[in-house]
């Protein structure tokens, strides 16, 4: 077995600061024993002002950003999961919300770009949300094998849709990693309901790291970070504010699960939609 961390932050306006942050947090990740840590949406830069400036610096992996994920995973030997940063997209006009995954040698293995945006009206003090107005979605599915299992990538948003975690199971996925900033509101309606569904559903694990506080006047998540096992049960949770939650990732009790309820063989091919 190996150890697994998600990390909660309450992410501000200053990117730099953000990323000192972060590095305490990561490194109380590999003080807890991690072999790979999952950073929060838009960990760095959550001020939606600064994402076309700060992505035009991240479009190489010499940007300061994912050059801190790649200086933090070597320092901390574990493998990272850089939440999500934007990189310009090729068109100049937009970024892509963009997720790497960093190994123990600060190698950037994958990137996962977040596929659905969030364009919805929320009852809190924001109000609307127009994630498309600045971000570009992806759309590619991507998986890779880390040193804890085989791990798929999503986003945020992607989290409500089932059929994306469907598809990285045929992949392989043995794990999800979620990195989030979910609204206050929307998070206490359905958070967790849904982080166990789509683990009970794929019998995967879930790492799910969320921002977790009030960052402004107008913007507060919902926290609530956790680490979800195949059969639905929450092996670890943090509700608000800073912090680590970390957890043993067993494989084999994964193995067992789905031995002894094959949903996916029993996974009959008809077209629903008909």
């Amino acid at each position: 077995m190996s150890k697994a961390a998600v990390i909660q932050m309450v992410s501000g306006a200053d990117w730099q600061h953000n990323l000192i942050q972060a590095a305490d947090l990561i490194a109380e990740a590999a003080l807890q024993g991690a072999k790979l840590a999952v950073l929060p949406e838009n960990f760095a830069v959550f001020n939606t002002s600064q994402l076309i400036e700060r992505g035009g610096n991240e479009q190489n992996s010499q940007g300061p950003i994912r050059q801190f994920l790649s200086d933090q995973a070597k320092k901390n030997d574990l493998w990272l999961v850089g939440g999500s940063l934007p990189v310009l997209s090729d068109s100049g006009k937009r970024v892509r919300s963009a997720c790497f995954v960093v190994d123990s040698q600060g190698k950037e293995q994958v990137r996962y770009d977040k596929i659905h945006l969030f364009d919805v009206d929320v009852s809190d003090s924001q109000s609307a949300y127009r994630e498309s107005d600045q971000i570009e979605p992806g759309d590619e599915l991507i998986v890779v094998d880390t040193p804890i299992g085989r791990l798929g990538l999503s986003i945020c948003y992607d989290l409500r849709f089932p059929g994306l975690y469907q598809a990285l199971l045929d992949k392989g996925a043995e794990l999800f990693c979620v990195p989030a900033a979910f609204t206050q509101v929307t998070g206490a309606a359905h958070w967790e309901i849904l982080l166990r569904a789509r683990a009970i559903e794929t019998q995967c694990y879930i790492l799910a790291a969320d921002q977790g506080g009030r960052h402004n006047e107008r913007r507060e998540t919902f926290g609530h970070s956790m680490i979800i096992d195949p059969w639905g049960q929450v092996l670890g949770q943090l509700k608000k504010g800073e912090g680590v939650v970390s957890a043993e990732i067993d494989l084999q009790q994964l193995q067992t699960i789905r031995e002894k309820m094959p949903i996916r063989e029993h996974r009959q091919s008809l077209n629903y939609h008909r």
